[in-house]
């Protein structure tokens, strides 16, 4: 059994990948000054951005929900993945072959570390094999099925299109061949348990990769080709692991760039329609696999669509804006229809406006496609219209609203919709286009309706886990692979004008080590107030100080000094070193920022000078008329020059 990871190479990992390009795979980042950069909190539901990275420092922090650390963390935090495995996922997009320690203990007691770097390789065998089965003599009822629907040799290649062939021991033959145990085999959900042993789960069928937003394969979706096949017409990989089906959307490694840059995600209810989708242009399709479209789902869009307010944003009524676009695509019959509604519900998780594009034949995209070509596709997205909008006037199409009965029994159906509307700023207008759909001149009358609505209506109780708005990974869950709670110390309150010079001046210190002036170290170790930041103030010096920071950063950049100060603190202090080392300064400008940090860190040793001044005129005071005229001169001098220094940091 494998040991620890060397910690060398737990520093190496740290050092080579970019914590910027892992999170931005989550999350859409953008500017936030020089060095900084800033998105949508992967950890929490806000509506603008407190989560901030910073690359030259190898951290991040969400200053609404305090979660923060390095990019191993992180992938941690995100993925729900054990130190082991979030250390060799790293390592792996970086190249690097990581070395163990012997003898040492499995990350988690009775499981190997790198199982799931072993389950991610057996899916990224598995697809090669499938892809090698799609040219064999064979395939050829799935190369006829793709041809049929317009994919070519080439849209297969780009999505990673292969087949499975109908024995049943054909990749099961092949994964035992490249090592990989019964176990393992078990585990990735790559077979099945019968009475006699374990085979294929996926025989005879077309085959997509099912990937994370990394890109990593993590499982499996099958079409049923053959006659015989007495399975589902879609057969997906089981709970695994890896794949959870509430937590994964297919084509999301293909789509995050452009769902990104263009604050649009087209959501779509099969693999084909995703294809049809991106080979007509548009790139920001995904679709569920095997599931309805859920709260899981909806954060992974809204990490990637970004913030309000960004370019791409949709104009409300009223003048207000919102980030971009969820477009839901459906059939237009009563199934489409109930999927929309089931939409509505996870409209309330987005930023973004959510629409609604239902063709009316009820072709889905990929019929769309092949009747009237890529531009039919472009348009209905193009036509879509505001889920609120659909929702209500689907509503009102079960009712008869030529009878004052119908009218009245139609606002009753429609008001709980309005009233479930969280955007006040929204609520009204739709009030208002409601009591045009239903021929009410009164207004007043619908707002009154909607208001009872709201009254009788129930908050949704919160989930197994959430906490203060949060939800954290694996709540709720009996796994506990993710990572370790961790203890902050909850920093001072920021209107404290010198708590405030206290931080600014760490904050200097972890980010712009080179540029601190020597001061700093002949600063008392009580030179910080407040019982956080003089904690703080203690792991700068416990790590040698800004004297040893210029050799570290000469070594390994700025991201070597803050992992040094926060293995140098407690526990309770490390969260609060990370929130300093990301925290946005106010100057970041390249030619102002060594007189910035400069003035900084000076201001702190000035308030340390008045406070020293302060308390020897105090002593001064206490003195009687009686006193040692030795201590009277002695505290004089202290005094004299304490002042002194104080008038040089204070130039006329």
């Amino acid at each position: 059994m494998a040991g620890r990871i060397l910690r060398e190479d737990v520093e190496a990992v740290r050092e080579r990948v970019r914590i910027e390009e892992v999170v931005g795979a989550h999350v859409a980042l953008r500017p936030a000054g020089v060095g900084s950069l800033k998105g949508l909190c992967p950890f929490h539901d806000e509506r603008s951005p407190s989560f901030h990275v910073r690359p030259q420092v190898g951290r991040y922090h969400c200053f609404g929900c305090g979660e923060g650390g390095d990019v191993i963390a992180f992938v941690q935090q995100v993925d729900g993945l054990g130190f082991t495995d979030a250390v060799e996922y790293l390592a792996s997009r970086a190249g690097m072959q990581l070395r163990y320690e012997e003898g040492g203990g499995p990350s988690r007691p009775g499981e190997e570390p790198g199982r799931r770097r072993r389950l991610l390789d057996a899916h990224r065998i598995s697809e090669e094999f499938f892809r090698e089965q799609l040219v064999t003599p064979q395939a050829a009822v799935a190369r006829a099925f793709l041809a049929e629907r317009g994919f070519d040799r080439s849209a297969a290649d780009d999505f990673g299109v292969g087949f499975a062939p109908q024995g049943w021991d054909g990749l099961l033959r092949h994964l035992r061949g490249r090592g990989f145990t019964e176990a393992e085999l078990t585990a990735s959900g790559l077979v099945s348990q019968g009475q006699r042993g374990i085979y294929d789960r996926f025989r005879g069928r077309l085959v997509w990769p099912i990937r994370e937003v990394t890109g990593e394969t993590v499982g499996f979706g099958a079409r049923k080709l053959l006659d015989d096949d007495t399975g589902p017409k879609y057969l997906n990989t089981p709970e695994t692991p890896l794949y959870r089906k509430s937590h994964v959307l297919y084509g999301i490694d293909l789509a995050k760039r452009e769902i990104a840059r263009e604050k649009q995600v087209v959501v779509v209810e099969g693999y084909t329609d995703v294809m049809a989708m991106h080979l007509s242009g548009v790139r920001t399709a995904v679709a569920t696999c095997g599931t309805a479209f859920g709260p899981e789902h909806a954060r992974i869009v809204r990490r990637l669509v970004g913030d309000s307010g960004g370019a791409g944003g949709v104009q409300l009524a009223g003048g207000s804006s919102v980030g971009g676009a969820i477009v839901f695509t459906f059939d237009g019959d009563a199934a489409g229809q109930k999927a929309a509604l089931r939409a509505f519900g996870e409209d309330q998780a987005f930023n973004a406006q959510t629409f609604v594009a239902v063709e009316p034949s009820g072709m889905d995209p990929c019929e769309l496609r092949q009747a009237r070509g890529p531009d039919a596709v472009r348009a209905l997205v193009a036509s879509r219209q505001p889920l609120f909008e659909f929702v209500i006037r689907s509503t009102l199409a079960a009712h008869d609203l030529t009878t004052a009965e119908g009218r009245v029994s139609a606002l009753r159906a429609t008001a709980p919709v309005v009233a479930g509307i969280r955007d006040s700023a929204l609520r009204p207008e739709y009030e208002r286009l409601l009591a045009g759909w239903l021929g009410m001149d009164d207004v007043s009358g619908v707002r009154r309706t909607v208001a009872d609505a709201a009254r009788r209506g129930t908050r949704t109780p919160s989930r197994p886990g959430d906490r203060d708005g949060v939800r954290r990974p694996g709540a709720g869950s009996p796994d506990t692979s993710g990572p370790v709670p961790v203890v902050r110390m909850a920093a001072p309150d920021r209107r404290d004008p010198v708590a405030q010079v206290e931080r600014t001046a760490l904050e200097v210190v972890l980010q712009h080590p080179t540029l601190v002036p020597p001061e700093f170290d002949a600063l008392a170790p009580d030179a910080c107030t407040a019982p956080a930041y003089r904690a703080a103030h203690e792991a700068v010096r416990a790590a040698g100080g800004v004297a040893t920071a210029v050799e570290i950063v000469a070594r390994g950049g700025e991201s070597a000094w803050v992992g040094a100060v926060i293995d140098a603190a407690a526990e309770p202090v490390r969260a609060l070193l990370t929130e300093l080392s990301v925290a946005p300064l106010p100057e970041d400008r390249p030619d102002s920022l060594p007189g910035y940090v400069r003035g900084v860190v000076m201001r702190l040793v000035d308030v340390g000078l008045t406070r020293r001044v302060a308390d020897v005129r105090g002593r001064l005071q206490r003195l009687g008329a009686d006193a040692d005229a030795d201590e009277q001169r002695t505290l004089l001098g202290e005094l004299l020059e304490l002042e002194a220094q104080r008038r040089t940091l204070r130039p006329a």
